[in-house]
C-alpha cells in the first residue's frame, strides 16, 4: 500500500518536477557555466574560468557604478515605500464614507502595466511641461530637469517607486484588521492613546507582514529593469544605470553572455547576502500572535 500511494506520489508531482528541473534548475546549473565562459550565443563557449568575475570586480567601473546606483536606489526606495504604504494602509481602516472607493483607488495603480506607469512618468517629469515642475513653480519652485540631470535622476526613479505600492497596503491593511478588538479595548481601558495603541499593538501585530513586504521590496529593488529601461535608458552618463539593465546590454546588445551571467551570479549573491541578513534580524523584531518572547 505504501508503495503504491509512493508511485501514485511521484507521477502526481512529476510535470511540476520535470518543468523544474528543465526550466529552473537547468538554466541555474548552465548559466553558473557560461559564467565561467566567454560566449557570444552564436560560437561555441571558451571556458575562461573565473576571468568574467575578476574583469567585473576588478576593473569594471561601470559596473562598479551600477552597483552603488542599484544600492542607492534600494536603500531610499525600500524604507520610503514601505513607510508610506503602512501609513496609508493606516488610515484606509478609518472607517469613513467611501473608504472602499478609496481603497480601490490606491490599489488600482499597481495593476498599471510598467510599461505604461514608465511612459506615464516620463511626462510626469518633463523638465518645462511635466505636472510636476510645473505645480513647482506655482510656489515659484524651479524643478530639475528630473531625468535629465545625473543628481536627480536617482531621486526620480525613486519617486516613482511609489507609484506600485498598492499590494503593499492590501496586504498591510489585511493585517491591520486582523489585530483583535479585545488588545485595543484593553489598552484604552489603560488609558493607552492612538499613538501608543499604534505602537505597542498595531506594529507589532503587523511585524511579519512588514517583514514579508521588506524581503519582497528588497529582492524588488536589486531587480529594478524596466523603468530604468524605458525612462532613462541607464543614463545620464551611467547616473542611473542599475545591475539588471546593465546584465540586459551585455547579454542581448553586445553578446557577451558569459559577462552577463557572471553578473546575474554576482547580482543573486547580493540578493541572497541582503535576504540572510533580514532573516537573521527577523527574531528581534517579528513578533507572531502564538510566539511569547522573553524580555
Amino acid at each position: 500500500m505504501r508503495k503504491k500511494e509512493a508511485l501514485w506520489f511521484y507521477l502526481t508531482i512529476s510535470p511540476w518536477l520535470l518543468g523544474f528541473l528543465i526550466f529552473t534548475l537547468g538554466p541555474i546549473v548552465a548559466s553558473f557555466y557560461f559564467s565561467l565562459t566567454d560566449w557570444d550565443l552564436f560560437t561555441a563557449p571558451s571556458f575562461m574560468g573565473f576571468a568574467n568575475y575578476a574583469s567585473l570586480l576588478g576593473k569594471d567601473e561601470v559596473f562598479h557604478k551600477t552597483v552603488a546606483n542599484t544600492l542607492y536606489y534600494g536603500f531610499l526606495s525600500v524604507p520610503l515605500t514601505m513607510a508610506v504604504s503602512l501609513a496609508i494602509a493606516y488610515m484606509l481602516n478609518r472607517p469613513l464614507l467611501g473608504m472602499r472607493v478609496y481603497r480601490t483607488m490606491f490599489y488600482i495603480p499597481s495593476l498599471v502595466p510598467v510599461v505604461a506607469t514608465s511612459m506615464l512618468f516620463i511626462w510626469l517629469f518633463a523638465p518645462e511641461v511635466g505636472l510636476i515642475n510645473t505645480f513647482l513653480r506655482l510656489f515659484g519652485i524651479r524643478g530639475p530637469a528630473w531625468l535629465l540631470d545625473p543628481l536627480w535622476v536617482k531621486p526620480a526613479l525613486v519617486i516613482q517607486s511609489l507609484w506600485g505600492i498598492g499590494s503593499s497596503i492590501v496586504l498591510l491593511l489585511a493585517g491591520i484588521q486582523g489585530v483583535p478588538e479585545e488588545f485595543y479595548e484593553a489598552a484604552a481601558i489603560d488609558g493607552a492613546g492612538r499613538g501608543q495603541q499604534f505602537f505597542r499593538i498595531t506594529l507589532p501585530m503587523l511585524t511579519p507582514v512588514i517583514f514579508f513586504n521588506l524581503v519582497m521590496s528588497i529582492i524588488g529593488s536589486l531587480s529594478t529593469f524596466a523603468q530604468v529601461y524605458i525612462m532613462t535608458r541607464g543614463g545620464p552618463n551611467n547616473a542611473s544605470m542599475m545591475i539588471v539593465p546593465y546584465l540586459f546590454d551585455h547579454a542581448f546588445r553586445f553578446y557577451h553572455m558569459g559577462y552577463a551571467s557572471a553578473i546575474a551570479w554576482l547580482l543573486f549573491a547580493m540578493v541572497l547576502a541582503l535576504t540572510l541578513m533580514v532573516l537573521r534580524s527577523s527574531s528581534a523584531w517579528v513578533y507572531y500572535e502564538s510566539e511569547v518572547k522573553r524580555t
